[in-house]
């Protein structure tokens, strides 16, 4: 019978996956070039280490994602206005699409390999599904008679990856005139709803 590799190795190589995809995905032409074999090579592990870890390829770029979203999720929950708690809605709707935003041009090709997992929806992950729902909620606090639950989907159709990574690879727009187009157009969103 074998032993159990110890708890600090499995943080320690988990911690070590997550930067070789990372890593990996960065450098990449298309988020289908890398393979979990690339990935546990990178990291020094074999391919069993990331299957028994992460579950798949979608679990892997989920979870590395998610690590990538955490301050983000943070700030919304617990940080300083514009975009935590103490601000107002008209102020945090605008706040959180930009940081969703910056996280994309950020993480282009992470966030467009996750957005393209097999099979699988982007609307059904657990991020997208956490950003609309605070972003209805906080549509729902704004005065007006537009639909909360599908604006939040339009606004946030905006910031999706395969639309950043064409804005920026195929018409070459800059990372500001990006998020200034972003602001105007919710900008333009919200007003509509007074």
């Amino acid at each position: 019978m074998t032993e159990r590799r110890p708890r600090k190795d499995a943080a320690r190589n988990r911690a070590a996956v997550l930067a070789a995809a990372d890593t990996l995905f960065a450098r990449c032409q298309s988020p289908e070039e890398v393979t979990m074999a690339d990935i546990a090579a990178a990291a020094g592990v074999g391919k069993g280490t990331l299957f028994r870890a992460f579950g798949d390829r979608t679990g892997l770029i989920r979870a590395l994602c998610e690590a990538r979203l955490e301050p983000i999720r943070t700030a919304a929950e617990e940080g300083p206005p514009p975009l935590g708690p103490a601000a107002a809605p008209l102020q945090r709707v605008p706040a959180l699409l930009d940081a969703v935003l910056c996280f994309k041009l950020d993480n282009r090709h992470l966030a467009l390999a996750l957005e393209q997992t097999g099979s699988d929806s982007p609307y059904r992950t657990a991020h997208y599904e956490r950003w609309h729902t605070l972003l209805r909620d906080l549509l729902e606090q704004i005065p007006g008679a537009i639909d909360s639950d599908f604006t939040a989907h339009a606004l946030l159709a905006a910031t999706r990856a395969d639309l950043v990574e064409y804005l920026t690879g195929e018409k070459h727009m800059s990372r500001e005139e990006m998020r200034g187009q972003l602001a105007a157009f919710t900008a333009g969103v919200l007003e509509t709803r007074g």
